[in-house]
């Protein structure tokens, strides 16, 4: 009996550690995916009739806004067609082959740091002609799993751009298209391992005296490191063109050769990248 309550005792013990642990991080994934709005609108959508699956047209100026992406050859985006007419769109495969590469595909000079290959590239060879208001999204259009990042109720893209207020976006010039903090932008993300103090030196050496350098007081912005950097994951945002072109065009050709350059590889130098965007476009650090 009493080398049973000896072994229970802590075998309880480690038992509750375990679930306790469990439910913590149960409770963080449940918050990131923000299922609970996911299972109530996926009912709702289940026993109502819906337009989820073909929306109507929206009309709007088809010249002026753009839908900028990155995706692999296998990624199917005709969605951004189907469901956004009245965008531009401009989607680079990043891994194009012979077999399904014509005058019409758009392609990233090397298949590297995620998304911001492509993002960089089309405001590199777009900085003189952009249209007013630039998004930049990832090629799934929805799914629990896939685009949980999306924060709409179903993490549905076609239903974060049509509720996008494009003059919201002129206000403020940068929009992250997350509201939820997690990951990323809670006090506990603010300090990670991708965005070291060296790596924003790296990034920002030679970038121009712009005014987003301290807010227009003229230091220089490898010499200014923030003690912290938070952003809502997860590189799906919005800016104006006047925000982005705040900056020359060889601020951004800097920004993508430091992609090609470094040795992080492409999941890490797309990870850092993420963290800084918002600064890139004249955001505060957090």
């Amino acid at each position: 009996m009493r080398w049973t309550l000896r072994f229970a005792l802590p075998a309880s013990f480690l038992v509750l550690t375990l679930c306790t642990i469990l439910y913590i991080k149960s409770a963080d994934i449940w918050d990131q995916y923000n299922a609970s709005a996911y299972a109530w609108a996926s009912l709702q959508n289940t026993f109502h009739d819906s337009e989820l699956d073909n929306p109507p047209p929206i009309p709007g100026k088809v010249e002026d806004k753009v839908v900028i992406m990155a995706k692999v050859k296998s990624e199917d985006t005709q969605w951004v067609t189907d469901f956004l007419p009245d965008w531009q769109h401009a989607i680079y495969t990043v891994n194009p082959s012979s077999s399904n590469l014509s005058n019409a595909t758009l392609i990233t000079p090397i298949n590297k740091g995620h998304e911001s290959m492509a993002y960089l590239t089309y405001i590199i060879d777009h900085y003189n002609a952009l249209p007013s208001t630039l998004v930049f999204i990832h090629p799934h259009r929805r799914g629990f799993l896939e685009a949980w990042h999306t924060d709409t109720p179903l993490h549905d893209n076609v239903d974060s751009l049509r509720s996008l207020r494009l003059e919201y976006v002129q206000q403020n010039g940068y929009t992250n298209l997350r509201c939820n903090w997690n990951p990323g932008c809670k006090p506990s993300h603010r300090k990670n391992k991708h965005l070291t103090p060296d790596v924003w030196r790296e990034v920002f050496e030679g970038a121009s005296q712009s005014v987003f350098s301290l807010k227009g007081k003229g230091v220089r912005e490898e010499d200014y490191v923030p003690a912290e950097v938070g952003a809502a994951c997860c590189a799906q945002f919005a800016v104006s063109r006047e925000s982005v072109l705040q900056r020359p065009q060889s601020d951004y050709q800097g920004f993508r050769q430091w992609v090609v350059d470094t040795e992080k590889n492409d999941a890490k130098s797309g990870r850092v990248m993420e963290f800084l965007w918002h600064v890139i476009f004249g955001m505060d650090a957090v």
